[in-house]
């Protein structure tokens, strides 16, 4: 997975997180059937958003752009309600070009294990699929992927011809052209020509964010690596770069004001809203979102929500510790909650079935039992995606709405309004 769109399961109302997972699994199934196994690898966060742009824009009903899909590990063997059709196809091509490009871009860096030539020669051979494939099932919705490549083939003769002290923004140049395509074909697919204006502009803007965190994230191990980072050839330092990063920001919430929307819960809380905590994960919280809090959490000593409170251990149980819920075994003969289980697995059988885990997805985002010490483990992406700063812990709010300059009241479906 990869992006800068990554909503926490907590900031999300039950009506948008099941949303949300339906486009995830859409754009995932989209890519299988149309590029194979392993194009699901492609799926990311950001390339979802194209998806959700189509049907936020549609007249159609909901149950036209909606299927029900089988049982997944990745959703604990459950079936769902996914997206499909033009949207999610559109969403599919992007993000494996996307990833074509991203593939490419670490071989030319020779970063990790893109250094060892078999694997580069294995990784060149599986951008040049997935760009075929991708040109392919673009122009099935009348999308030229050419854009997007032509975009990824100047972005190395920028990024050579820079000198120290020029404008970071001419490197941000052919992302931002290749996301205003994408963004404002959505138009085109839902049949609203008259969004296509605005929605350039905030592609424009949300690949020119999206290339500038990129770069700031990764400053540091750039710079311990001796990769090329933009910033630092630019000499653009954090605090310009966080500058242009909140412009844009801005500049997304003005244009999705203009835009046309059937349903503009979703596309607001991911674009005007998601973006800015994209911003905060990066560079920090700013004053005014320091401010922006949610009312409840006014009346503690800590500023914490009430329910965030640490449980109190009973008397003689070590207090690092949370309490024994009274219906948990306890005694002779059980193990303490926390504790090792007395039969962890050798190291051949802990091997064995960490590859079973992992060619079922459950190590990613389900819940598991370690495959060698046998603990309870959360998925990988519910321990790094989950940015729940600022979450009140009621499981229903997202939080965006109090104080905000760009919300009419409710427009977040937080159910804090």
């Amino acid at each position: 997975m990869f992006g800068i769109i990554r909503p926490c399961r907590h900031r999300l109302s039950e009506r948008l997180q099941t949303s949300w997972m339906a486009h995830l699994c859409g754009l995932c199934l989209a890519l299988r059937d149309d590029h194979g196994q392993l194009a699901r690898t492609a799926t990311n966060y950001d390339g979802l958003i194209i998806s959700v742009l189509v049907e936020a824009q549609a007249a159609r009903e909901d149950s036209s752009w909606r299927r029900t899909a089988g049982p997944c590990p990745l959703r604990g063997m459950r079936t769902a309600s996914v997206a499909k059709g033009e949207g999610a196809r559109l969403a599919a091509a992007v993000s494996l070009a996307l990833a074509s490009v991203k593939i490419r871009d670490h071989v030319e860096d020779r970063d990790g294990v893109f250094a060892r030539r078999p694997v580069a020669a294995g990784a060149r051979a599986v951008t040049r699929r997935w760009d075929r494939q991708s040109a392919g099932s673009a122009s099935a919705v009348g999308f030229d992927t050419a854009v997007l490549l032509d975009a990824a083939s100047r972005q190395g003769g920028l990024e050579r011809s820079l000198r120290p002290g020029g404008s970071v923004l001419l490197v941000t140049e052919p992302t931002e052209t290749a996301t205003s395509a994408a963004f404002a074909h959505t138009a085109v697919i839902a049949g609203r020509p008259g969004n296509a204006a605005p929605l350039a502009e905030a592609g424009r803007l949300f690949g020119r964010l999206a290339h500038l965190l990129d770069a700031a994230e990764d400053q540091a191990a750039d710079a311990a690596s001796g990769a090329w980072n933009p910033l630092t050839a630019t000499g653009t330092d954090r605090a310009e770069a966080e500058r242009l990063c909140r412009d844009a920001v801005h500049g997304i919430r003005l244009a999705l004001r203009e835009v046309d929307l059937t349903d503009r819960t979703l596309v607001h809380v991911l674009l005007a809203h998601e973006t800015e905590r994209a911003v905060e994960r990066v560079f920090g919280t700013s004053r005014h979102a320091a401010s922006c809090r949610h009312p409840g959490a006014a009346g503690t000593a800590t500023g914490e929500h009430p329910h965030q409170a640490p449980p109190q251990a009973p008397p003689g149980q070590d207090p690092g510790r949370a309490p024994v819920p009274p219906w948990v075994p306890q005694g002779p003969g059980f193990t303490p909650p926390g504790e090792k289980p007395p039969n962890p697995r050798n190291l051949l059988a802990g091997c064995a079935m960490w590859a079973l885990m992992a060619c079922s997805c459950q190590l990613l985002c389900c819940d598991h039992d370690d495959p060698f010490s046998r603990e309870r483990r959360e998925g990988f992406c519910q321990r790094n995606d989950c940015d729940c700063s600022g979450c009140d812990g009621c499981g229903d709010c997202c939080q965006c709405c109090d104080g905000c300059d760009c919300c009419d009241g409710g427009c977040c479906d937080c159910g804090c309004n």
